[in-house]
């Protein structure tokens, strides 16, 4: 009896010291090694973050975010050793033993964030935030983190050409790809739409290139460009965020913007958006192209990778193809020539041919094994960043590849290591990563930044992990999938229009004057805006609200009606603002937006069709809206009773639209 009742103390105790200790803390992408201790680390509204002047920069931006996320007030020291209460920030002696990018993270009477490297140093950082802002208190769970990716590229392609993307939109991005430790941002700079939607026209047919250029006057793109000197405070900015920028200047194929501007580059045989190779002044005008951003002591292209294309020229005959393959080699050694690495989309598997094309310190996207086989392409000594279009591209309302990644599959299933049906050991020392991609093939389709965002983010935070973790992450998905909405993405950046963290009833007015600044910059969905109106006569073009990505007009610029306009896009509603007192509700998500006029429905503007060649093609139309809250507009009319109610994200439960 005596020993059952020790037993059975001893197994209580156990169970309560077992109890006692910390569960390992959700951050994105999961941790790899946690040591549990006992009891928080009660962060202050004041503190210091102690250092050596070697980070000291990377400190001051911690305080920052620490004051931006929490309202804290923390102030960086460089003098003396940490104590109780303190974070410390350290550089350590020992050589990396499973990435350059490791770190640790020791949490007791005080927070020691150690790493080989300074980079790891600011991972650590980011995973410091992340379980902040889990719990009022701002706490940290006392133990010990151990954390290193098993890929070295962890990223996301962005098509800038077909449709222009605000530089805030790219700012943001850099932070948001940084806060989940994701560190390679492809932006694609130029691209053309399809002819179909053109009469078949190719020189009718859209096309942009996206920065400026002074070696061609004429050819950036009038609808929306990027200054020279606003694309290196951009890779400024990735730079100070441990994010590596790389630029894509989209030739042979894919060059519509180039041909365009001077015909005489372009192919006949194979089509306006093809480059011709056989033509000596071709090579003239790309490599002044290239020459523009690369060359000097302060090139525009500051990285150390330059991406020249190559992607989808036709193999027509083999003549057309060994000229490819030497295009292809010659833009590798020529962007090398500038200590430049060369990063190509390949097509060496379309294109197979006897002209040798370099492949020492060469990054080859892989994206379709028909194009490149990535086990040849391997053999050839080419380094791969692995993105299977199958899995990994989104491609927004166009009814092919995905509209909304199917993030559950990928968590599952996918990791670098799978290129299309080849499947590589894990961490095969020729696969650096893995890049997912979203291209707006459908110029015009209506789609805004902000819907691009919606089916952008939540693949983040899932590839965030699987490019970090492999095939190890230990949660399930649905509890990975429950608890990623804890996390905001990133210090200061809320592209989503999100209200706080709860949902239901989130903001409130009782009158809105007019020229008055709102304290919400806009609501994301999915939403419901409602108030009361007191409606007076009103000139065309009259806002209600507007934010920096949209407006919402009492009466549009061209019909007068209820409205509202976003991305260059205007859509109406079949009401007219009248002399008389209504209750104006609208309602947005992903998919449609919907307004209301004394609770009867006036219009559901959900995604619809546009058609082209006699109906033979077609196109979706877009027209959602994030709705803007920044700034009340000039108006007669009376504004009462505003009401904005939040509720779940529908990303939360989308899936693929198939390929």
């Amino acid at each position: 009896m005596k020993k059952f009742i020790i037993t059975t103390l001893f197994v209580g105790l156990c169970s309560l010291l077992s109890y006692a200790q910390n569960s390992k803390p959700f951050v994105i992408p999961e941790l790899k090694e946690w040591k549990s201790d006992n009891g928080d680390f009660k962060i202050l509204h004041k503190g210091r973050i102690v250092c050596s002047p070697q980070l000291q920069e990377m400190a001051a931006t911690f305080v920052k975010e620490l004051r931006t996320m929490f309202g804290m007030d923390w102030e960086v020291c460089t003098e003396g050793k940490a104590s109780a209460g303190d974070i410390a920030l350290v550089l350590g002696k020992k050589r990396p033993v499973h990435s350059s990018e490791e770190y640790k993270i020791d949490i007791d009477e005080k927070v020691v964030i150690t790493a080989p490297l300074s980079v790891g140093v600011y991972w650590g950082t980011r995973s410091l935030l992340q379980m902040m802002e889990q719990n009022e208190a701002h706490s940290l769970p006392c133990g010990t983190v151990t954390d290193w990716p098993d890929y070295a590229v962890r990223g996301f392609m962005l098509d800038c050409g077909r449709k222009f993307i605000p530089l805030e939109f790219l700012r943001d991005y850099v932070k948001i790809l940084s806060y989940y430790k994701m560190n390679t941002f492809q932006i694609h700079l130029n691209d053309n739409a399809f002819p179909r939607f053109y009469q078949w026209n190719l020189m009718k047919t859209y096309s942009a290139f996206r920065l400026e250029c002074d070696t061609y006057p004429g050819l950036t793109a009038q609808d929306g460009y990027y200054t020279k000197q606003e694309f290196i405070d951009l890779q400024k900015l990735a730079e100070q965020n441990f994010v590596n920028i790389i630029p894509e200047i989209d030739v042979p194929a894919h060059s519509l913007a180039f041909t365009q501007y001077k015909p005489e580059i372009g192919s006949q045989e194979y089509g306006m958006d093809h480059l011709d190779l056989f033509k000596p002044e071709t090579y003239t005008f790309v490599d002044n192209l290239f020459k523009e951003y690369l060359e000097g002591d302060n090139p525009v292209f500051r990285g150390k990778q330059v991406h020249i294309g190559t992607d989808e020229y036709s193999n027509k005959n083999q003549e057309v193809v060994e000229k490819f393959r030497y295009f292809t080699d010659r833009y590798i050694k020529y962007v090398e020539k500038y200590g430049k690495q060369a990063c190509v989309w390949g097509s060496l598997t379309h294109a197979k041919g006897e002209t040798p094309v370099k492949s020492e310190n060469v990054i080859m996207n892989a994206w379709y094994n028909g194009y490149a086989d990535p086990e040849a392409m391997i053999e050839q000594g080419y380094k791969l960043i692995s993105m299977p279009d199958g899995w990994l591209y989104i491609v927004p309302a166009a009814g092919y590849y995905h509209d909304y990644l199917d993030t559950e599959r990928i968590y599952n299933e996918w990791t670098p290591a799978h290129i299309g049906k080849a499947v590589f050991p894990e961490k095969h020392p020729s696969i650096l990563g893995g890049m997912f991609a979203l291209w707006n093939d459908h110029a015009g389709n209506g789609i805004s930044s902000k819907d691009l965002h919606d089916r952008i983010f939540p693949a983040v935070q899932t590839l965030a992990v699987k490019m970090w973790t492999g095939a190890t992450p230990t949660l399930s998905f649905d509890i990975f999938n429950q608890q990623r909405y804890q996390l905001s993405e990133a210090p200061g950046v809320n592209q989503g229009g999100k209200i706080g963290s709860g949902k239901g009833l989130v903001y409130e007015q009782d009158e809105v004057l007019p020229n008055t600044i709102l304290p919400h910059r806009e609501a994301g969905y999915s939403y419901r805006v409602e108030f009361d109106l007191d409606g007076k006569p009103e000139t065309y073009g009259t806002e209600l609200f507007r934010s920096p990505t949209a407006v919402f007009y009492l009466s549009d610029p061209i019909k007068g009606m209820m409205g509202f306009a976003r991305d260059g896009y205007l859509n109406t509603f079949p009401y007219r603002v009248k002399d008389e007192r209504v209750h104006i509700r609208v309602e947005g998500d992903n998919r449609s937006t919907r307004l209301y006029v004394n609770d009867k429905l006036m219009a559901d503007l959900q995604i619809g069709k546009q058609y082209f060649n006699q109906g033979k093609d077609s196109m979706s139309n877009v027209r959602t809206l994030v709705f803007p809250l920044e700034k009340s507009g000039d108006y007669n009319s009376r504004v009462t009773n505003l009401r904005v109610y939040q509720q779940e994200s529908p990303n939360a439960k989308q899936k693929s639209s198939g390929k």
